[in-house]
């Protein structure tokens, strides 16, 4: 811990900069911009960056050391806010009160700082361990990872873990499971007419999307994890003209794999028959993020994080959240996998985001000496293969 306590200025400094970049998830020019900030840090330690440039969208870089040929271990940092261009302008980084404020300052630029340092004090301490981590720090996990997806899921397939960085819950858990969501849009066409003169001609898209909206969310069962949310809709351009269009947009939460088979074929059931005779519906989207469950392998790995935690004198808890990360891919795929690595943040997404400073320190140690614990274990796995493969030659 003293290590970090002495670094603790320096990696506060390092965070009011990448914090005072407006980095929005489709605001290219700042997310490359804090990219290439991270970069530099980490070349200083000999890690190479491979950069995986978008158009539109953020770059996303994958790092490793020069020393590394097989990775197991995959840590997931994500670049992007969901905070607008001039939004650091208007609030920029401060502390106040043991706390540190700014756009995105927990979600994740404090875990991004917290994931440079524990590379450089493994770099100073064990740098055996970093051959056998790989990084992904991508730009667009704010809005369904739509371009980094494909990365992570190939990187996933190659290790046997994976630690997302995500920031600790405000009592400071982990996270060892989440729910699987995804998006619809569903589409109406009906007919226009003057709701006066010619009320009979017309067909309301509308009320079509209304039967459909009542159906929908009939299909939630909030006690065991699943809801359905049409949270936005729009159609019409006058009360006294019979809508033809309305779109509505659906939200879908899934606590399993079968809940999200399941609630995928109910909701292409509910809008394949329309309720109103004369109107259409095209319907897209689907599951975008898939559940991470709490199963075998998480529990293995966290135990390996409470024993670790419990080492260093840091308690390690875990929870469940609604909410979709990153940590999802490689769960899903089978890759023993925990959230919730970075420091203990709150108040994600609004004015009132912030870091609890004291837990910088802390929860960059746990993160390098899980990563150093997940090294060793790995090195003996290698080691008893080349053994058994010795004693069967």
């Amino acid at each position: 811990m003293h290590y970090f306590r002495t670094q603790l200025p320096e990696m506060l400094t390092k965070l009011e900069e990448i914090v005072n970049i407006d980095s929005g998830s489709r605001f290219k020019a700042g997310v490359d911009e804090v990219g290439d900030r991270l970069a530099r840090e980490y070349k200083k330690i000999g890690f190479t960056v491979k950069i995986h440039e978008n158009k539109t969208l953020g770059n996303n870089l994958v790092l490793k050391h020069k020393s590394v040929k097989h990775p197991k271990i995959l840590v997931i940092a994500h670049m992007d806010t969901v905070f607008p261009e001039g939004t650091a302008k208007e609030r920029p980084f401060r502390i106040e009160n043991g706390y540190a404020y700014g756009p995105g300052v927990a979600d994740m630029k404090a875990s991004q700082i917290s994931l440079l340092y524990a590379m450089k004090y493994l770099q100073s301490l064990d740098p055996d361990a970093l051959k056998n981590v790989v990084i992904i720090l991508n730009a667009d996990e704010e809005i369904g990872s739509r371009t980094s997806r494909t990365l992570i899921e190939h990187y996933s397939r190659l290790v046997d873990y994976a630690l997302v960085m995500e920031p600790a819950r405000k009592d400071g858990s982990v996270v060892s499971s989440r729910r699987g969501g995804g998006r619809y849009i569903m589409r109406v066409r009906g007919k226009a007419a003057h709701s006066g003169v010619a009320p009979k001609e017309g067909v309301s898209a509308i009320q079509e999307l209304a039967y459909k909206i009542t159906k929908l969310h009939q299909l939630s069962d909030h006690d065991n994890g699943v809801s359905i949310n049409v949270g936005k809709i729009e159609g019409g351009r006058s009360t006294s003209v019979i809508p033809d269009s309305a779109v509505g947009y659906v939200d879908v939460r899934v606590q399993n794999k079968k809940q999200g088979r399941d609630v995928t074929e109910q909701i292409e059931t509910i809008c394949a028959e329309s309720d109103v005779e004369g109107t259409t519906i095209d319907l897209e989207g689907g599951i975008n993020r898939p559940p991470m469950e709490f199963d075998e392998k998480n529990q293995e790995l966290l135990a390996i994080v409470k024993s670790v935690g419990e080492k260093h004198g840091i308690t390690v808890t875990d929870t469940h959240t609604g909410g979709g990360s990153d940590a999802s891919f490689p769960s899903y795929l089978g890759v023993a996998t925990i959230d919730g690595m970075g420091p203990i943040g709150d108040k994600m997404h609004n004015e009132g985001e912030n870091v609890l400073v004291e837990s910088l320190p802390e929860r960059t140690l746990l993160l390098a000496e899980t990563i150093r614990e997940l090294s060793r274990q790995n090195e003996r796995k290698v080691a008893t293969a080349k053994e058994n493969s010795k004693q069967f030659a």
